[in-house]
């Protein structure tokens, strides 16, 4: 992943976790809980009860590995001295090779354990993750945008108060989100703009 992306992405997550606190890095938010519970979610979408059918809806598994990333990139903030650096240390990571092909299964219970052996995030096990989900570095870059996008609606509209609607017409809104994100072109400059707008509208007809 070009390191440009990645420090877009920073970028946006410095802004949006300000919404929640002004002063988020300094108050030692546990966000490493936050990425084992995601992934036990993930593994809720990928399916994993071998005593019932379960098919995996794999547009749901990739917005939970997104979701992670948010927590994920949230947790290294303190690990470097800049954001150039670590944006830089982030770039690296996303580069290396898995040293061995696994399942989305094992990708999963890796990341979840590295989280809560040692209270952090690794960049490399997820990096394992994506491409055991078939997770692209642009792909990842594209819904990271739509979910941050999401993230700000749902804050515009009172869910830090307990008064958002997540399920819009019987489907959550991460559901509308992917239908969303289909239906849009990433490379608009006002790209931000047409996924807020799109959910605005989908938002108010349904709820």
């Amino acid at each position: 992943m070009e390191r440009k992306a990645v420090k877009n992405m920073l970028e946006m997550q410095s802004r949006m976790n300000a919404r929640v606190h002004e002063h988020w890095i300094d108050q030692d938010f546990a966000w490493y809980r936050a990425v084992w519970i995601e992934c036990g979610e993930l593994m809720d979408h990928v399916g994993y009860k071998w005593w019932k059918k379960q098919e995996p809806d794999m547009d749901q598994v990739r917005l939970e590995v997104v979701d992670i990333w948010h927590f994920g990139m949230s947790a290294l903030f303190k690990t470097e001295s800049s954001l150039d650096a670590l944006a830089d240390h982030i770039s690296t990571q996303l580069a290396l090779e898995a040293p061995s092909a696994v399942g989305i299964h094992e990708a999963t219970e890796a990341l979840a354990h590295h989280a809560l052996e040692t209270m952090s995030f690794s960049v490399a096990h997820f990096a394992a993750l994506m491409r055991a989900c078939g997770l692209t570095p642009e792909e990842l870059y594209r819904q990271y945008v739509g979910k941050n996008v999401l993230n700000f609606f749902r804050q515009d509209h009172g869910y830090q108060e307990g008064t958002y609607i997540k399920l819009w017409g019987g489907r959550e809104d991460n559901e509308h989100l992917v239908e969303v994100l289909d239906s849009l072109d990433e490379a608009a400059a006002d790209y931000p703009e047409a996924v807020y707008g799109a959910l605005s509208q989908r938002y108010q007809q349904a709820v």
